[in-house]
């Protein structure tokens, strides 16, 4: 009894440690959260010393378990515990929260931090990325595990917030989640009653279990936030449950804060010199100590680290009796965990010949079906698209309830689709990727701005990437995307401008390991073009090249295109050769990667001296002027686009041969450059309408 009294203040130690170096670490940047770090310790030590399969010391082991803070702004709590765990960080790493350069910036960030497992903070995001953890394990787990040989079995476990529930992409994810039956997510949701503009009660009102049952998870709840051993059987009993798991776990934010427990005042400010000294007070601990760790807490800790050791040690014995059964899946599975793509993978890919044509939405496909074949992490889905986005893998099975395999139907659930691609490439030995119409990327955004923050290789497969789908107008026709989508740091575009260009684009994106990237395919035909077996290969990934050489010598003008319209500048360089003027054809693919380039070969492709330049995009013309320089001039859509087949469509908006050629000619003669205006573009698009 003695022993168990012990054990218990021990571990109420090890809490108000935990709300202690998290009051301090804030208070010390005099800038973050306290409040639910406070509130959410006690679940957080229970996750942490008890049930999270973890190894400190060997922080990548593959087979861990995955534990991410949704509600990222508590971060505080989070370095607490990796401090306390043995990751390497330190007190000092704790002093500089906030700061320039320190390894506790302000929301966490995957691969800044040892023991974070997905960059949080934007609401709703954490929450969506463990989904995609769970449908990796799950997948791996069907992948390599045979009887008697289990070398891949691990949850994932997260903190949750009521802005994280509130978060629409929660939602999507949330119900896919269930209808998965994903039974190694467990997430504990931080039930304390209050956001940063008040309680939630102003904005909220539903059952939130409820809610969850519906969506077909467990969900179960513990009335008082300190109850440890309340907490822990919560948790046994979600492990236990074949579905995902929600706890509802009522705290208070601000815990033992005298004057601001249980309000607003907590959640996003420091408690303030006087409230910390009044708080550490009510717990018990010296009012005047700073950053403190008592011997036995640390010691406590140290076990878990010494416990993740001994599984770390456990499972390599596993790995190594699965090699002398298994060889070529063990083999196999170390490759997926390096991160190494197999030999020759890129020889699968096809390539077209003169005078064929096809959209390139339908190369995509045959890329797909190659890349799969050659590739077996590759992964992915469509937003309910598939069927126009030609996304499937070829006797990949589907990921259902019951099955594992490699076709995953989000649904109409673009955010969240986006978001667990970003799980599953956090997870790692998985390459996913997903997919919908280029125009709705904007539904998608939040997740894929994250991807490039995080570093992580998702590929986002966008079909219908211009005004050329027709019919369906504009609220389905891309005109400001592209330059939106490359204007987020770290991401690359790329807008193939034939079948042999969309397959180099595939071949880049499984190459970006470590970055995401966008491939814009289109739904209507375009020709092979003369040269592009041969220089596409290269050419997209130096994001641009020379496709067409003048004739005659030095060219007096550079026409530079991307996509649908690539071929016909190819048309209007044929125009001008043909009355004289030697013209040069830039494919530029990928601006972003061209301008990675050294100045030497973005110098080769667009000399200094040829000034007179035109860009020919069926998109806006922000961007644009970068490569044309001052005396060059754009031909693009500043506008919305119209319902109208395509070919209708592009001669009615000025993308036609004839008139490319028109206009260099006007730059030539230093009568045209800039942006030139889109025919009918002052007419604008209708604005009401309908009876008043």
């Amino acid at each position: 009894m003695e022993a168990n009294r012990m054990d218990h203040r021990l571990e109420q130690s090890a809490v108000t440690t935990l709300r202690t170096l998290a009051i301090d670490t804030v208070q010390a940047a005099n800038s973050g959260h306290p409040g639910a770090p406070m509130g959410c310790a006690p679940m957080a030590h229970v996750v942490w010393s008890r049930h999270l399969r973890h190894a400190p010391t060997t922080p990548r082991w593959f087979d861990r378990d995955r534990f991410i803070l949704s509600n990222g702004h508590a971060s505080a709590l989070l370095y607490a515990l990796l401090h306390l765990s043995g990751y390497g960080l330190s007190i000092d790493d704790l002093k500089s929260f906030r700061q320039w350069g320190s390894l506790t910036p302000g929301h966490p960030e995957f691969g800044l931090t040892a023991g974070v497992e997905a960059t949080t903070g934007p609401l709703g995001q954490g929450f969506a990325n463990g989904v995609g953890m769970a449908i990796a394990e799950r997948r791996l787990a069907a992948e390599f595990n045979r009887p008697g040989h289990t070398v891949i079995d691990h949850r994932v476990f997260a903190i949750v917030s009521d802005g994280d529930l509130q978060e629409g992409l929660a939602s999507e994810a949330a119900s896919l989640a269930g209808h998965l039956k994903l039974g190694k997510l467990i997430y504990l949701y931080d039930d304390n009653l209050i956001q940063l503009d008040g309680p939630t009660s102003t904005a909220w009102s539903e059952d939130v279990l409820k809610r969850f049952d519906a969506y077909g998870w467990h969900t179960s709840r513990v009335a008082d936030g300190n109850d440890l051993a309340g907490i822990d059987a919560a948790i046994g009993a979600a492990i236990a449950d074949e579905r995902p798991s929600l706890i509802a776990v009522r705290t208070v934010i601000g815990f033992g804060s005298p004057n601001k427990a249980g309000s607003q005042k907590s959640h996003g400010a420091p408690l303030g010199v006087d409230e910390v000294r009044l708080t550490k007070e009510s717990y018990g601990v010296d009012p005047d100590s700073t950053f403190a760790v008592p011997a036995d807490v640390s010691e406590l800790y140290a076990d878990v680290a010494r416990r993740g050791a001994g599984l770390v040690a456990e499972h390599a014995k596993r790995l190594q009796a699965y090699a002398g059964a298994f060889p070529a899946e063990a083999a196999e599975l170390q490759r997926r965990i390096a991160g190494r793509l197999p030999n020759d993978w890129e020889a699968s890919l096809p390539r077209y010949e003169i005078g064929g044509d096809a959209p390139t939405r339908n190369v995509s496909q045959a890329s797909i079906k190659a890349l799969s074949a050659a590739i077996p992490e590759l992964i992915g889905g469509s937003a309910d698209l598939s069927e126009s986005n030609l996304t499937d893998i070829h006797d990949g099975g589907r990921f259902t309830a019951t099955e594992s395999g490699r076709n995953i139907s989000f649904g109409v659930r673009e955010h969240a689709m986006a978001s667990i691609t970003n799980g599953i490439a956090y997870h790692g030995g998985l390459i996913p990727f997903s997919a919908t119409f280029l125009t709705f990327s904007d539904y998608l955004r939040g997740s894929l701005r994250l991807s490039a923050l995080a570093g992580i290789g998702s590929i986002f497969v966008f079909t219908h990437d211009s005004i050329g789908l027709g019919e369906d107008g504009p609220t389905h026709q891309p005109v400001e995307h592209y330059a939106a989508l490359r204007a987020i740091p770290n991401v690359r575009f790329i807008r193939p401008g034939d079948p042999n260009e969309a397959a180099a684009a595939w071949g880049v994106a499984i190459e970006r390991r470590t970055a995401p990237t966008i491939l814009a395919f289109t739904r209507q035909k375009l020709p092979v073009l003369d040269g592009s077996r041969e220089l596409a290969r290269e050419g997209v990934r130096k994001g641009a090249y020379v496709l067409r050489e003048a004739t005659g010598g030095t060219p007096k003008a550079i026409l530079i295109s991307t996509g649908s319209e690539l071929h016909l500048a190819v048309a209007a360089a044929d125009l001008l050769e043909a009355s004289g003027l030697p013209t040069r054809v830039v494919s530029a693919p990928c601006t972003e990667l061209f301008g990675d380039q050294d100045a030497a070969y973005r110098e080769a492709v667009l000399p200094s001296s040829v000034r007179a330049r035109v860009a020919i995009e069926a998109g806006v013309s922000f961007g644009w002027d970068r490569w044309t320089g001052s005396d060059g001039a754009i031909v693009a859509m500043d506008r919305f686009g119209a319902s109208a087949p395509a070919p209708k469509l592009f001669a009615e908006f000025g993308f036609t041969a004839e008139r490319i050629a028109q206009i260099a000619r006007g730059v030539l003669a230093g009568t045209v450059r800039g942006v030139v205006p889109t025919p009918h573009q002052h007419e604008g698009h209708r604005v009401g309408g309908g009876a008043h």
